[in-house]
């Protein structure tokens, strides 16, 4: 099974690097098929993402009745263990097993709390989904500790998943090889949507626990395949004492100097200011330009087009035009364009003006992303890749979440003030100016974010800097 697998890689590598970008990143020791076998447990990623994000947030309160509120607070739960993701990306950097494996441990044991908060998932939410039930709180509880076991498996797998292919990769690649598997976690993601929604296309609640526990297995199945023989065993690195440093000590090595803190403030705003209207978009589309469920759902396709789109111009113009910094500065720049696009189509009620706009927001997105990444691998140290990427991670998956539940409770808070001051005459104009505040909002927190990166921009440093193996390597027979 394992040739047959190799073999069907090999073949898929000769295609892919016509199509897809980043795809000249492979080299002797790391060769495509290899790399993009790693790159399943981005697949098992997209899959939780939206199965969490998009299908169960709709199945749970159309088709199940499960109060919104209740809702919004179970797809919060996953958001808890984001922080967390730089804890996770130093202890895999020092992580001491019987084989000497370091990363492969840590997406392993991700894979498994995934698979166990999948499987118990769909029975706890129809549980909760009855009120007449008294053990309804039962349903609650179980479907909390699911999502909580998600969350905590999908930010483990995929920090130590991008930790190990740093690793792999040559030090001039590594960024590179780290932007195409979040080319494939899009990818991902975008055919998982597809799938979910023909399988669910006509609802019951059997089709509804097959679905989720078919993913369950499939996670299983696809991160096997993609951890196999990927890390090699380390009889030296099995039987060192190497030690591993508290904590704050190699955060501050990794900020020493302060390009790190700026870069994650960079990070924050910017990612803000992309997210804020992440919900808010195909409600706006609706709510204010009367276009139908199928115009607004086709969003979603725009944006992610926008998105894969940027992945391939800044795979272009990566070193060509700039380093990571600038490649970050303008994607800052084209989403200011997007989201002021976004507000002009009220103004002028045009429905082709607000695609360009969420096309344009998409492109930046994927600007900003690739740029950031780049950067942050190029601060990392040898052997604390783990920590740039949970560090890089834990900024941008938390500052998501926090900035999803922002742009709703602005836009509710200021529309309800508008139409208490009368500031116009219709419900749609007070409901208006609560989108128009948040957009406005995002355009002056990616305005903030070129500010803080400037001094970035100007000085990008030697980035690519890598000396910290060294200390391993000293405790090695």
């Amino acid at each position: 099974m394992n040739n047959l697998l190799n073999a069907w890689m090999r073949v898929w590598a000769r295609i892919v690097p016509n199509i897809v970008p980043f795809s000249d990143v492979a080299s002797p020791d790391f060769p495509l098929h290899r790399i993009l076998r790693l790159s399943l447990f981005q697949i098992s990623v997209g899959m939780a993402v939206v199965l969490l994000t998009g299908t169960l947030n709709r199945v749970m309160v159309v088709e199940l009745g499960v109060p919104v509120w209740l809702v919004a607070v179970m797809i919060s739960i996953p958001l808890v263990f984001a922080p967390l993701r730089v804890l996770i990306g130093h202890r895999s950097d020092y992580h001491r097993s019987a084989f000497g494996l370091r990363r492969i441990p840590y997406i392993w044991s991700g894979t498994l709390l995934q698979f166990g908060g999948f499987a118990i998932m769909p029975y706890a939410l129809l549980v909760l989904s009855d009120p007449t039930n008294d053990m309804s709180w039962l349903g609650q509880a179980a479907a909390a500790v699911g999502f909580l076991l998600v969350g905590a498996g999908l930010h483990t797998t995929q920090t130590a998943g991008l930790a190990l292919a740093s690793d792999l990769a040559p030090p001039d690649k590594r960024p590179r090889v780290v932007a195409l598997l979040y080319v494939t976690l899009l990818l991902g993601m975008s055919a998982s949507a597809l799938l979910f929604g023909f399988f669910l296309e006509d609802f019951t609640h059997a089709r509804l626990v097959a679905v989720v526990q078919g993913v369950a297995v499939v996670t299983v199945i696809i991160n096997l395949l993609a951890l196999w023989k990927q890390e090699a065993v380390n009889i030296k690195r099995a039987i060192a004492d190497i030690p591993r440093p508290p904590f704050i000590d190699a955060w501050r090595e990794f900020a020493a100097g302060g390009r790190a803190s700026r870069l994650l403030v960079v990070v924050a705003l910017a990612t803000a200011g992309f997210n804020m209207q992440d919900l808010l978009l195909e409600p706006y589309g609706g709510q204010i330009l009367g276009m139908t469920v199928a115009e607004t759902t086709r969003l979603t396709a725009i944006y992610a087009a926008g998105t894969l789109l940027s992945f391939w111009a800044s795979a272009y113009l990566l070193g060509r035009f700039g380093g990571s910094y600038h490649i970050a500065a303008y994607g800052a720049l084209i989403g200011i364009a997007g989201l002021m696009g976004v507000i002009l189509a009220a103004s002028i009620d045009s429905g082709l003006v607000f695609r360009l706009g969420a096309g344009l927001i998409g492109f930046g997105s994927g600007f900003f992303v690739v740029g950031s990444l780049t950067a942050a691998m190029g601060l990392a140290k040898e052997g604390n890749s783990g920590l740039a990427l949970g560090a890089w991670g834990a900024v941008q998956a938390t500052t998501i979440g926090v900035s999803w539940a922002l742009g709703g409770i602005l836009k509710t808070l200021v529309a309800g003030f508008s139409e208490r001051m009368a500031w116009t005459s219709t419900d749609i104009g007070h409901a208006l100016m609560g989108y128009k505040f948040v957009y406005s909002l995002e355009i002056l927190l990616l305005i903030a974010a070129l500010v803080v990166i400037v001094p970035l921009v100007r000085n990008p440093g030697k980035e690519g800097l890598r000396t910290h193996d060294k200390v391993q390597m000293e405790h090695m027979p």
